[in-house]
């Protein structure tokens, strides 16, 4: 990409800008953003850094006080326009993002558009921790999900269910009902199980706190968190143990042959 106006295609750009540290988007997210003609970011969850990236001539349209349906009209007028827009989203599209509607209405008005991936919030606090959440021996399944509220989940997904596997869950916008979380978690997991609590992961003011299970609820209370809160509970927070078999002087796979 060349930097200019009218150099991409009339097209909706659906970026994800990841958690909120400018160092964590990907290079096409923000070549994208250096060329864009148009920019609707979401301003409540996207640093200012990041639209800073922005041409100094394009077109910047915060969306926290928007609906879908004004948002929708904006894109496609544009892109009618011959205007290249790019829809900034914190973390990563695929996951809590609102964009599968967005995606619908963009096909059914045959406005084209690509998707763009970024670092989720997971990835940045396992980043922080320093802890790879699936170990060997340990566990080995991750789950992203988040409580039911005003948004309801699944019955089968319900958070009760998914505990009993007592795999690494990454827990979503649920700081507001931190207490049933809780309660529903402390099902199946051990309440010494570590919890990460993670505040605005990847923002200067980012904070950081690991407790048992058990205090999970209390903590959030305590350090007033009601929005912008990833849990990590998992047993690879415990001290490392275990070892990968892919490293193993035994281990023998195509690019290497095993050593006795």
């Amino acid at each position: 990409m060349k930097h200019g106006q009218n150099i991409l295609p009339a097209t909706v750009y659906i970026v994800g800008a990841g958690p909120g540290d400018p160092d964590l988007l990907t290079v096409k997210a923000q070549k994208l953003l250096t060329v864009a003609d148009v920019i609707l970011f979401a301003d409540s969850l996207i640093p200012p850094e990041i639209v800073d990236l922005c041409r100094q001539d394009a077109e910047i349209i915060p969306t926290a006080n928007k609906t879908l349906e004004e948002i929708l009209t904006l894109m496609v007028a544009r892109v009618r326009s011959h205007k290249s827009v790019v829809r900034l989203h914190s973390g990563d599209p695929s996951l809590y993002s609102a964009v599968h509607e967005q995606m619908q209405l963009l096909a059914d008005a045959n406005i084209p558009f690509e998707l763009i991936p970024g670092i989720s919030a997971f990835q940045a606090a396992a980043a922080k921790l320093k802890i790879e959440l699936t170990v060997p021996g340990l566990v080995q399944t991750i789950i992203l999900t988040r409580i039911s509220g005003r948004t309801k989940v699944p019955a089968k997904e319900e958070l009760a269910t998914l505990a009993a596997h007592q795999a690494s869950l990454c827990l979503y916008l649920s700081a507001r009902h931190i207490d049933n979380a809780q309660e529903q978690l402390l099902e199946h997991y051990p309440p010494e199980t570590p919890v990460a609590i993670c505040h605005r992961i990847g923002w200067p003011d980012e904070k950081i706190i690991v407790v048992p299970l058990n205090q999970m609820a209390q903590s959030t209370h305590q350090q007033n968190l009601v929005r912008t809160t990833l849990y990590v509970i998992s047993p690879a927070l415990l001290p490392a143990q275990g070892r990968s078999r892919l490293y193993h002087p035994e281990h023998n796979h195509i690019f290497r042959s095993s050593h006795h």
